[in-house]
């Protein structure tokens, strides 16, 4: 998948960009780094095949305003974001804004190579009605309390809050966990989140949410 592929890297911090551009480019990938997210915007119109990695949370302008600031322009380029833990509700914005994957720091050389090569295979613009409605259907086979489960997950809960909220022990959440997993055939959170966006099951949590920014200030380079 590398060759002519070029990985754009945003992250405003140095030691992670410096890391992250010796691990892709030992993995035979191009790879151009960018401190802020305005540094890569100002390389648009993008030629040739590119995939963007960026950070969710970053000064001025964040991994989902940047996003967003994509579809708007038109520019269609597979994206991954990369979280810290916690961000759980913010990464299924991300999604939700385009995203084709998040993986949470710390990186795993492997997860990262393996979700490029994802993201790249996997350019299809919008969803099919068919993904919505087979998703829809292992939805109702979800009973209220899992769905209760799979709302706090993907509100970015941890298993001990969605216990609390529901009245219930944290090894029963666990449980429920597992059945809204296995229901809907999903073998990570972050294809629990694809499906849910496919169906617009997103939940905004206040506490998670980011606010815009309008303006679109220069970085130090």
């Amino acid at each position: 998948m590398a060759n002519d592929l070029t990985i754009h890297l945003v992250d405003d911090e140095e030691a992670l960009r410096r890391s992250l551009t010796f691990l892709l480019a030992s993995a035979g990938f191009a790879v151009r780094a960018h401190s802020c997210a305005n540094a890569f915007l100002d390389l648009l119109p993008l030629s040739g095949r590119n995939c963007l990695v960026t950070d969710l949370r970053m000064p001025d302008v964040n991994g989902i305003e940047l996003l967003q600031r994509l579809r708007l322009s038109s520019v269609n380029v597979p994206a991954i974001v990369i979280t810290g833990q916690g961000d759980v509700a913010a990464a299924v914005q991300a999604m939700k804004a385009g995203a084709s994957d998040f993986l949470e720091k710390p990186l795993r050389e492997e997860a990262l190579i393996a979700a490029i090569n994802l993201a790249m295979g996997q350019r299809r613009p919008g969803r099919s009605i068919a993904d919505s409605e087979s998703v829809a259907a292992r939805l109702r086979q979800l009973t209220d309390r899992e769905h209760q489960v799979l709302t706090g997950v993907l509100d970015g809960l941890q298993n001990k809050m969605i216990a609390y909220q529901l009245g219930i022990s944290s090894r029963t959440v666990e449980v429920h966990r597992a059945n809204v997993m296995a229901k809907m055939g999903a073998r990570n959170l972050a294809e629990l989140m694809r499906m849910a966006v496919t169906v617009d099951m997103v939940v905004q949590s206040s506490a998670e949410r980011i606010s815009p920014v309008d303006p679109w200030p220069a970085c130090a380079r």
